[in-house]
């Protein structure tokens, strides 16, 4: 038996996805037409004996997350919970609070997954891999490739080319280690709450000592993190071992890598779900390259769409308008012959007629096969990154250009 834990943060996390989150808890956000979690959730409900998804995080319970939780019940048949943690734990922390609940029922292992990543999940592929290396209680992470530069801004996995072993594990070296990257999905054993264990003594001795020497006990012992607190010193010895995947992967952590992930899952539903991709049809709009129109949404038969396009529920689009590179998101209205490229156009935003909506693209550098998206600040050197244009949410009216 196996079970799932989607680990979706809280409110104070995601603050480079706002004004977004603002509006939606980040891991509700639609990527490709459907919330950012349902990737996740579908692709856990193809895992034979999966019986249960958790999902770990720190929002207050909301009408939109039972909401999904409920729906998403109903659609791939399996259970799924959400556990509140009381504060932030960090990635270690949540799960090892709630490991009565994650152990409930006795599974033999379960995967660990972070919310915001964008991924074809190899799920069945590691569960193979771990039986074929390792000790039945070794721990599997998701690793892929990146560039020697980007490869720094993530975890970065030293491995025995022969047997897969992580020999040593660095999360954001500050110089390079390693052109592998850790991926933020694992598989455990039950064995992992053992190493957790220990660090959480640890922490605990720490924080009296803290108090007797300092009178500051404020650091929290459960606050622990997989990356720096259990791989670092899982790290060589025969314990901890990386699957590398060639499929897609990104992260989701800004507005931007929002647009470039849902490209990747448009292309992915060529495989797994045709049906939701749209295409030319007689009395429809024009469409070019992958764009998924949700049903509900009233579409002039003279606009272009695509590609790269997702456009949501209750939409209106207009006479001759022309979207790309775009997400539109629940209520919005694009007016006669408006332009919008590069945008995330905000739940219930009018765009009026002959506007041109136009954002920079952050993709990864296309002529490298390795390159991942940067998560840039809003700022750098005083200057403002040039990015995607985002219109939260409100209503306007927009006759002239508005560049990014």
């Amino acid at each position: 038996m196996l079970k799932a834990v989607i680990l979706i943060g809280g409110p104070q996390k995601g603050t480079r996805f706002r004004p977004l989150s603002f509006e939606v808890p980040k891991p509700l956000f639609p990527v490709a037409g459907v919330p950012m979690l349902q990737h996740h959730i579908e692709a856990c409900a193809k895992v034979p004996s999966m019986k249960e998804i958790l999902l770990i995080g720190f929002y207050q319970p909301n009408e939109e997350l039972t909401r999904f939780i409920c729906s998403a019940q109903q659609e791939f048949k399996i259970s799924i919970r959400y556990l509140q943690e009381y504060a932030a734990l960090g990635t270690g922390g949540g799960i090892y609070h709630f490991r009565d609940q994650i152990l409930s029922g006795g599974p033999e292992a379960f995967f660990i997954m972070n919310a915001d990543v964008c991924s074809e999940f190899p799920l069945p592929e590691m569960l193979n891999f771990q039986k074929e290396h390792g000790e039945p209680s070794s721990f599997v992470i998701l690793g892929t490739t990146a560039n020697r530069k980007q490869s720094m801004n993530y975890g970065c996995i030293v491995e025995n080319q022969q047997t897969n072993e992580v020999l040593h594990y660095v999360e954001k070296p500050s110089t390079f280690v390693s052109d592998i990257i850790n991926c933020g999905i694992y598989l455990f054993t039950p064995e992992i709450f053992q190493h957790i264990g220990a660090v959480f003594q640890k922490n605990q001795q720490d924080m009296l000592l803290d108090e007797q020497t300092n009178g500051n006990g404020w650091h929290r012992a459960e606050a622990i993190r997989l990356e720096q607190d259990i791989f670092t010193a899982l790290a060589g010895q025969g314990k901890l071992y990386v699957y590398k995947t060639p499929a897609f992967w990104s992260q989701i952590k800004s507005a931007g890598s929002a647009i470039y992930a849902s490209r990747l899952y448009l292309n992915q539903y060529h495989k797994t779900h045709p049906e939701r991709l749209a295409t030319t049809e007689d009395g429809g709009p024009r469409i070019s390259g992958n764009v998924y129109i949700h049903p509900t949404a009233n579409i002039d038969p003279t606009a272009v769409l695509g590609p790269n396009v997702s456009i949501g529920t209750g939409v209106t689009i207009g006479a001759g308008v022309r979207v790309r590179e775009s997400i539109i998101l629940h209520g919005a209205t694009l007016q006669d012959h408006s332009c919008v490229l590069n945008c995330i156009v905000g739940w219930d935003s009018t765009i009026g007629k002959w506007a041109r909506v136009e954002g920079t693209p952050s993709d990864p550098n296309p002529n490298d096969p390795y390159a991942k998206i940067d998560s840039e600040t809003l700022f750098r050197d005083g200057k403002l990154t040039p990015s995607i244009t985002i219109l939260g949410k409100l209503r306007i009216l927009l006759p002239l250009t508005l560049l990014s």
